[in-house]
């Protein structure tokens, strides 16, 4: 793509072209759309865009983001609290929410184990989750992880680290995902079948 005649609007196309998925020709139409806007808008735009990185924060007891210090869905009493359902990213919670179909809590890893990438325990939210099974009354443990080596090590790690003296049932959602799809790709139909007809882990 040809350079524009403002430096401006190039360091705009810039900044776009930085976000996933997105090409020059598509950061082009994002900044030609900010300059057709109207002030009241685009002040929005920035405040909304400012505001995902001064004002969101990580729940403290499932890590998923909030606006405030416990996420809605940790603090909702009507969430059954004894079933944590055990996911990569806070992706995979909107992809799970949209279903329908589960009513407990959740907690995110924020990745999977991976020696290959040099991630180890240590660099997800594992002690994390296993404070939450000593301290809380934890009846079910749900693995809501990809489909692939690293899906099944992590939760394989986990379970170990549960042990068996604990008493709770350790799931893991049902086949219906295919090999390797992360959760948000997966069809809210068949994701929520995965989890109604999750099966024991091991």
């Amino acid at each position: 793509m040809e350079s524009s005649a403002s430096k401006i609007l190039e360091r705009a196309i810039d900044e776009f072209a930085l976000l996933p998925g997105v090409g020059r020709r598509t950061a082009l139409k994002y900044a030609l759309s900010i300059i057709k806007r109207g002030d009241s808008d685009v002040t929005r735009f920035i405040n909304a865009v400012s505001a995902l990185k001064s004002d969101l924060h990580s729940c403290r007891v499932c890590h998923n983001i909030c606006d405030g210090d416990i996420c809605e869905i940790c603090s909702n009493n009507r969430r059954d609290k004894s079933t944590i359902c055990v996911v990569e990213n806070i992706k995979d919670i909107l992809a799970i929410e949209r279903t329908g179909q589960y009513r407990g809590v959740y907690h995110v890893l924020g990745g999977l184990l991976s020696p290959i990438d040099a991630i180890g325990p240590n660099d997800l939210n594992i002690v994390t989750l296993l404070a939450r099974v000593h301290n809380e009354d934890i009846k079910e443990i749900i693995f809501a992880l990809s489909a692939t080596v690293e899906g099944d090590s992590t939760a394989f790690y986990i379970s170990k680290k549960i042990g068996t003296n604990q008493n709770i049932k350790l799931s893991v959602i049902a086949k219906g995902i295919a090999v390797g799809n992360d959760l948000d790709y997966t069809d809210e139909l068949t994701l929520g079948k995965s989890i109604l007809n999750r099966t024991q882990f091991r």
